[in-house]
């Protein structure tokens, strides 16, 4: 087994190694939690969260606490005060986690260009 510092071995795979969680089931909760983003949509913009590219950073714990670190179109968003609610609520119903804390950035800001391809088409950008 190579040490993950070496250079065939890919960080993120690296990190997926040290996690207690087994790699099949890590695999799992990251797909059901970005299906979960994927139902909490910008009441502004017709397409979800994670395609809009408002999601910085996923962390699952080797407890299973779900870290989610977001930001928002534009800090006077309208539902600034709720979207962290909206986002943890939706993850919550993914099984097998332990919880989940959401916390909001503005640094980077957000910008278009992290939207993907549906995102872009589905504001008629593409």
């Amino acid at each position: 087994m190579s040490d993950a510092s070496t250079p065939e071995t890919p960080a993120a795979e690296a990190e997926v190694q040290t996690s207690a969680i087994p790699r099949e089931e890590l695999a799992r909760l990251s797909d059901d939690i970005i299906s979960a983003l994927k139902t909490v949509y910008d009441p502004e913009i017709p397409s979800d969260i994670y395609e809009l590219g408002l999601i910085y950073k996923i962390d699952i714990e080797d407890d299973r606490m779900v870290k989610i670190q977001m930001t928002l179109t534009a800090p006077g968003c309208p539902v600034a005060g709720e979207m962290p609610g909206w986002v943890e609520n939706a993850v919550n119903t993914v099984e097998g986690i332990s919880g989940v804390d959401v916390s909001m950035t503005f640094d980077p800001p957000w910008t278009p260009d992290r939207m993907s391809e549906e995102a872009q088409v589905a504001v008629g950008w593409y």
